[in-house]
Order: structure tokens, then C-alpha cells, then sequence
């Protein structure tokens, strides 16, 4: 019979551990320790503390953004378990010197730490332009949607907040009565407890609905209207995804083409990234001026960017500057011919969520056909449209208008599907954009649709996914960041940056002279 040596899990040995020699060279553990004490400058930190004569001594911020940006890449975000990892991992142990930070300590050096944090990423940057790791020939902009530490259920306008508010006053008022036609025929006292329970965890939010009412109001939109507020994170957003609606923020990043190292990221609380093209820019020609670059990045390289980031103000920012951008609009992919049949798909799906959700899909312009000389068009049911206004302002662009024949709107059996409000409409309109503003000049949507149409335009144009996407495949999937931990915009972008900042410490890691 086989015989086998003696163990035991219950024993324990004492190791004597240098953790010098626990930091192995060639080990991302080992970059992170070398680059923070050799490399990076630390020195906006030590404006946060004021205990050079009195007070008890800190801990170094070299340990602590050591430990912090280490638990990062092993996906570890909370810091009660980062503290516990300095007192159990022994990697921990030596990058930390075994200090042994309390979790306070850290939490607090992550929220409060936004200025040094933005200081710390332009150092990361510059090292990684010293090893030669930025190209500076393109640059993708992209973002990254994610939750917050804040539930969707807390949002609204502060007339749906009231209204809410008086629905759970209701709902009390309601219990109550219950309660005491249940003490006169004595029912169940635990049924009672337990609705006593509910109504104590229903007046804590009517209280806490009370008290935003009480100090915010509406948030106004770009047209003058609120949108909706969020009473746990106002900074916050309702963001659409694919997956989707969420209470979140978009981490937008700038990322170079050379081993995608993202050169500016920033997080926004809003639902569209219309408006962050511009900031984007201009953040990631702000970093290259603080790393000692004098021109302009964008002077030669080039910028692409999905439809995401597309309008006519932008497009037009875009060529004004000189930017050689290349930036898709809402329907570039139905001009491809590779994505010819993807429609047939789409419409599948909204017929399915449509039945699913009980909701209404009205005829978009793509489902009317126009004549070559613009005289009438073709509605979805095969009717004639004719002209009703031949040059017709909208949104500052020359459009023509076409509108249907009484008789064959109000007997048509599409109506429903092709008129939004059947009751109040008579007939159906449609407007052909010409592709000119309002001066008769050409728009710069049309000019950004005729260059990346092109043969050039489109093999430029498809390198953005390749750019712009590993970064996010490695921040989410590698790193597990899966929401953002932390509330308000000024925590959340810290947190976003660290992030970055290790994606960053990767690369020198990985492709960086004397780590490779």
C-alpha cells in the first residue's frame, strides 16, 4: 500500500520576509514601486498636510497611492479590503512597508485627494511620452457608461418627487387605517409589526424627499426644461445603454493609437455625449502643454469618434480648428454596404419589444422614397407626397417639406403606425434636409458625411475600435471595474482617473524601456 509523507493544515511557521525581495523585478508590483519613487513627482501631496511642527506624523503618500493603485489592478475597490490585503497579502505588506493604514485613512485619501490626483496623472503621462509610448498621429474619443453609488428608483423632477412623496403619505394614511380596524378585530399582531416596519422605512423616505425638496431645485435642460434630479447623487445622470437605463456617469477617455494610452479622461454625470467632444479636446491639448509640448497635438494628428459625438456645432468646431477629424453621424453604418441586412434584424427586434413594452413605433424618414427631382416622395404605403414647402428652416438648415393627401391619410390603414397622435393629426409630414444652413451654404454635417464616405475616410474610420475599446475591455474586464464606488462628480472622476492612471502604469509596465 502506498505510503504518503505527514502534513498538517492546522500548523503554522513563522518566515522571515525582506520586502525588498518580495517586489520582484519584472513584476507590474515591481514598476508601480519603482516608478513612484523614482520617476514620479509627489510633491503637490505634501501641500495637503500641515504637520511639520505639530501634529502626529502621516503616512507617506508614496505608500498609500502604492497600495491603492495595486488593489486597482487586482480589481479591489473597497478599502476596508484594501486595508485587510496590507495585513494579509504579502505583496501589500511590502509595497506598504507593512504600515498597515487603516481603511478611514484610505477612503479619505481617494475622496479628497482630486487636484493631487489630476497632477499625478499628467506625471504618469509624461513618463509614458519620455519612453516614446504616444504617437501623437491619432487619437480615438470614446466613453465608457457605467452606474454610480445611487439607485435610478431616487430620480425625477421635483414635481414627480412630490408626487411620489404624496403617494407614500398615502400609503400611510392607508396602513394606519388598517392598523386600527385590526386592533378592534385583534388580527395578527406579527401582519401588524411587520406593516409598522414598512411604514417607518416609508416615513425615512419621505423625509429624505422632504429635505432635497426642501434644499435643490430642478436641474434645467439645454431648451429651458428640468430634467430629472437624483436625490442620492445629483451630479449624477439616467444614462441609456444597451443593457439599459441607468443612474451613472460616462468615463470619457482620449486614447493614442500607438499602445492606447489614454492621454485625457474625464467623468460626466450627463445622458449624452453631444456636448463632450469640445472639453475632450480641449483637456487632452491642455495635458500636452503641461508635459512641455509646445504646438498643438491636434495640428497634425488625426481624431475619430463615433456618432455619439456628433452635431453640427461640433462638426463645425472640428473644421474651423483644422482638426483632421473623422467623426460618424446616426446613419453611417445604413450607407455601408456591409451593414446592408442589419436593418432587417433592428426591425425584428422592435417589432418584439414593441409587443414586450406595449409601445408605439412611428415611420421613420428612412421608410419614404424620395424622387431623383424631389417633386413628391412615397410614403410606407405606396401614396404620392407632395411639396408644401420648398425652402423650409429647421434647426438653422434648409429643408423641403412634403405633406400627404388628406383622403389617403385618413383612410389609411397605416395610420397608426405612421402618425404619432392619429386623433389630433389629420395628415402626415416629412422633411428632405437639403444638406445646407440657412445661408445656402453647404453644412458641415454634409462635408464630415462626403470625407468619411470616402475610401480613406472609412479605413481611418475603422481603426477606432481597435483605439478606443481595448482601454475600457481592460479597466472593466481585467481591473472588474463594474460601477463607480464613490458619489458626486469631483469623487467619481478621481476614481476614474486612478483607473486610467493604472491602464497608463501597464503600458510602461509592458512595452516601456528597461520594464519590457
Amino acid at each position: 500500500m502506498a505510503r504518503y509523507k505527514d502534513y498538517d493544515y492546522t500548523q503554522g511557521k513563522f518566515i522571515p520576509i525582506h520586502f525588498d525581495k518580495q517586489i520582484l523585478p519584472g513584476t507590474f508590483e515591481h514598476t508601480l514601486h519603482y516608478l513612484i519613487n523614482n520617476e514620479i513627482d509627489l510633491s503637490a501631496f505634501d501641500l495637503r498636510y500641515c504637520n511639520d511642527e505639530t501634529g502626529a506624523p502621516a503616512y507617506d503618500p508614496a505608500i498609500l497611492l502604492k497600495i491603492i493603485l495595486y488593489a486597482y489592478s487586482r480589481g479591489i475597490t473597497r478599502s476596508r479590503a484594501i486595508a485587510q490585503c496590507c495585513k494579509e497579502n504579502v505583496i501589500f505588506m511590502a509595497l506598504s512597508a507593512d504600515t498597515q493604514p487603516h481603511f478611514t485613512t484610505i477612503a479619505d485619501f481617494i475622496s479628497t485627494t482630486s487636484e493631487e490626483i489630476i497632477r499625478l496623472f499628467l506625471e504618469v503621462l509624461m513618463v509614458c511620452d519620455e519612453m516614446g509610448l504616444i504617437g501623437k498621429e491619432m487619437f480615438a474619443i470614446d466613453g465608457c457608461k457605467m452606474p454610480s453609488n445611487a439607485s435610478k428608483e431616487w430620480s425625477g423632477t421635483k414635481a414627480e418627487l412630490k408626487n411620489k412623496k404624496q403617494k407614500m403619505e398615502k400609503t400611510v394614511r392607508q396602513i394606519m387605517k388598517r392598523h386600527r380596524e385590526a386592533d378592534k378585530s385583534e388580527s395578527s399582531r406579527e401582519m401588524v409589526e411587520q406593516e409598522e416596519q414598512y411604514v417607518e422605512t416609508i416615513k425615512k423616505s419621505v423625509k429624505k424627499i422632504k429635505q432635497w425638496l426642501k434644499e435643490n431645485d430642478d436641474k434645467p435642460g439645454k431648451t429651458g426644461k428640468p430634467v430629472k434630479s437624483n436625490i442620492t447623487d445629483n451630479e449624477s445622470a439616467k444614462i441609456k445603454t444597451s443593457k439599459g437605463v441607468i443612474q451613472g456617469y460616462n468615463g470619457v477617455t482620449v486614447v493614442d493609437d500607438k499602445h492606447q494610452v489614454i492621454v485625457h479622461a474625464e467623468a460626466y454625470g450627463k445622458a449624452q455625449e453631444h456636448d463632450l467632444l469640445k472639453p475632450m479636446i480641449e483637456g487632452a491639448r491642455e495635458n500636452f502643454r503641461e508635459i512641455d509640448s509646445e504646438e498643438d497635438v491636434f495640428e497634425k494628428a488625426k481624431l475619430v469618434a463615433d456618432s455619439g459625438f456628433h452635431k453640427e456645432e461640433n462638426m463645425k468646431m472640428i473644421m474651423e480648428e483644422g482638426i483632421d477629424g473623422y467623426v460618424a453621424d446616426p446613419h453611417f453604418r445604413k450607407r455601408d454596404p456591409r451593414f446592408a441586412e442589419a436593418e432587417r434584424y433592428k426591425e425584428r427586434t422592435r417589432i418584439e419589444r414593441q409587443k414586450r413594452e406595449g409601445t408605439k413605433s412611428i415611420y421613420a424618414l428612412d421608410k419614404f422614397t424620395f424622387a431623383d427631382d424631389l417633386s413628391h416622395c412615397i410614403c410606407p404605403a405606396g401614396k404620392r407626397m407632395y411639396r408644401s414647402g420648398n425652402n423650409v428652416i429647421i434647426s438653422g438648415k434648409q429643408a423641403m417639406r412634403f405633406r400627404g393627401n388628406k383622403t389617403n391619410c385618413l383612410n389609411c390603414n397605416l395610420r397608426e403606425e405612421c402618425i404619432r397622435t392619429p386623433e389630433k393629426t389629420e395628415v402626415r409630414s416629412v422633411a428632405y434636409f437639403k444638406g445646407t444652413r440657412k445661408d445656402g451654404k453647404e453644412t458641415y454635417t454634409r462635408k464630415m458625411k462626403r470625407k468619411i464616405d470616402s475610401i480613406k475616410g472609412r479605413l481611418i474610420y475603422n481603426r477606432r475600435l481597435g483605439i478606443s475599446e481595448p482601454p475600457f475591455a481592460h479597466i472593466r474586464s481585467i481591473m472588474r471595474l463594474d460601477r463607480f464606488s464613490l458619489r458626486g462628480k469631483r469623487k467619481v472622476n478621481t476614481q476614474w482617473l486612478l483607473y486610467c492612471i493604472v491602464h497608463n502604469l501597464t503600458k510602461v509596465h509592458r512595452y516601456g524601456e528597461g520594464f519590457a
